[in-house]
């Protein structure tokens, strides 16, 4: 089997739904990522708001699992494999590798703070050589806003040069486009710098970046995927405008309950509003609130209701 491509284009961290007894749903989970691909986006299951980090390592490995196993194409999944123990991450990077994942998006041990460049180069290191898949692909995950430990460049260009055919790109939801576009004028080889929102998708693809992994590509994929497709034409100023405009409408709330009330809305199954302590529901007035946002500027998500299950 031929080594997987690397990344590029637009993938989302993949909410994850949940039955009333706060267990995951892996039949409306099933249901959603196929309607994601449908849309023409990458499955970067487990991340920030997949609420990956309220998931035990066993719910995720099921869910990978049976992701596979229901048919999806595990070399479009970058699950997020990156866990506080060393011996988890290596858990969950070496059984997306078996189960075949184009990559892995990998966190740094995010518990204790100020740690050394050394002491995360080390940690990233332990995972890849007891992994040991010449297959693995990892994508850096650097989002100190929520995380609080950051990944310098010099700490990504120390792992791109010690494993180039391993890191080979990164996500950068630090929302400092200084700090993006200076990942991508270091110039490594074929690495692919991801922006963490589509707010950055226009810039980071003028710049060379490969672009971007989304929150709303969760509600929003078709009008994202299609930016990146077209970056190049004349209107693809007034498409960025347009993908701002939707996002602006999430901002206010708590993301990944918000995310829940729209696709809940637009495929009419109320289920989806069920979010894991201790992340709460959006209130009555924030539900309305937003609805009507969207409402306003006549936002759809076209086959979701096709796609749910009754």
């Amino acid at each position: 089997m031929s080594a997987p491509e690397r990344f590029s284009g637009v993938l989302t961290p993949v909410i994850t739904p949940f039955h009333e007894d706060l267990s995951p749903d892996p039949e409306r989970f099933i249901q959603q990522c196929r309607w994601m691909l449908s849309q023409n986006v990458g499955l970067s299951v487990f991340g920030t708001n997949s609420e990956a980090n309220s998931l035990t390592v066993e719910e995720k490995l099921d869910l990978l699992d049976r992701l596979i196993d229901a048919g999806i194409d595990p070399l479009k999944l970058m699950p997020g494999t990156g866990c506080c123990a060393l011996g988890d991450s290596v858990k969950m990077t070496a059984h997306a590798m078996k189960r075949g994942c184009g990559g892995v998006l990998m966190l740094p041990p995010f518990y204790y703070k100020g740690v050394s460049d050394d002491g995360l180069y080390r940690s990233f290191a332990e995972v890849i050589e007891r992994v040991g898949s010449a297959d693995l692909r990892i994508y850096l995950y650097h989002i100190p806003p929520v995380s609080q430990v950051g990944l310098s460049h010099d700490l990504i260009e120390r792992l791109v040069r010690a494993y180039p055919q391993t890191v080979v790109g990164v996500k950068d939801s630090s929302g400092d486009w200084a700090n993006t576009e200076g990942m991508i004028k270091r110039g490594w080889d074929d690495f692919r710098v991801l922006a963490g929102s589509e707010t950055f998708l226009l810039q980071n693809m003028r710049a060379g970046g490969a672009g971007c992994i989304s929150a709303t590509a969760n509600v929003n994929p078709a009008a994202i995927h299609e930016l990146y497709e077209k970056w190049r034409d004349p209107a693809a100023d007034d498409m960025q405008a347009a993908l701002d405009d939707i996002c602006g409408v999430f901002q206010p709330f708590p993301m990944i309950p918000a995310l829940k009330v729209a696709s809940a809305h637009y495929s009419g199954d109320a289920s989806w509003e069920t979010v894991r302590p201790p992340l709460m529901a959006l209130t009555a007035a924030q539900k309305a609130t937003l609805l009507d946002g969207l409402k306003q500027r006549n936002f759809d998500m076209p086959g979701l209701a096709e796609a749910a299950i009754s």
